[in-house]
């Protein structure tokens, strides 16, 4: 189908512009959202309005984007997921999630396809997820993911205390019973040793004495 485009079409076309486009794609997308209109003569004829008015949106376009991306700017979203062992998930976070919790946590509405994640989150922990608001902004949040039953801001100091325990139990060995055994039968050994030594220092001398007698 040929349409005009109304407005601009990020990777398709600007507005104003003519094109020949898939029927499916005009139909269920383009034309139901006003981003474009069949090429009709009525259409065609107003080109030169509709590509003035295009600009003009492009440029309060642009100037929204930026205003949102310093509004997301180190937002934190926190996203609820049951977890099991090693902190996988049962199921995983997409863009969708993030979207819906951007939203709950700013009011702020952005579209799924503008969430940059390469890949689903599939395990517990926290990502910096950047969103691309515009071809040309484009901002971050961080996205922190989290076990039901936990608290999301307990999580690094739980894990920090386990990690500082673990080093106290591995370096503090002063009450173990083997050690304490270790240590005291070195310490009767060498005293043994010592009176063996002066025992046979003396013998030899009186036997030195009674000879020279």
């Amino acid at each position: 189908m040929r349409v005009v485009f109304l407005e601009d079409v990020e990777g398709v076309a600007r507005g104003g512009e003519v094109k020949e486009v898939k029927n499916g794609f005009a139909r269920n997308y383009l034309i139901p959202q006003n981003l474009a209109a069949p090429a009709t003569h009525n259409n065609l004829q107003r080109i030169k309005k509709l590509s003035s008015q295009a600009s003009i949106t492009r440029v309060q376009r642009l100037e929204d984007m930026q205003e949102l991306a310093t509004a997301l700017e180190g937002t934190q979203v926190n996203i609820e997921m049951r977890a099991g062992v090693n902190n996988r998930l049962y199921g995983s976070v997409t863009g969708t999630m993030v979207a819906d919790a951007v939203a709950e946590e700013t009011g702020r509405e952005i579209e799924r396809r503008l969430v940059q994640l390469d890949d689903p989150i599939r395990e517990v922990g926290e990502y910096d997820v950047p969103i691309r608001l515009h071809s040309d902004v484009s901002t971050s949040i961080k996205v922190v993911v989290y076990a039901t039953g936990t608290d999301p801001l307990d999580n690094s100091i739980e894990e920090v205390a386990e990690g500082d325990q673990a080093v106290v139990d591995s370096s503090d060995t002063s009450d173990d019973p083997a050690n304490k055994i270790g240590k005291n039968e070195d310490e009767d050994t060498s005293p043994k040793e010592t009176n063996v030594s002066v025992s046979e220092e003396n013998s030899e001398s009186e036997e030195d004495e009674g000879r020279t007698e």
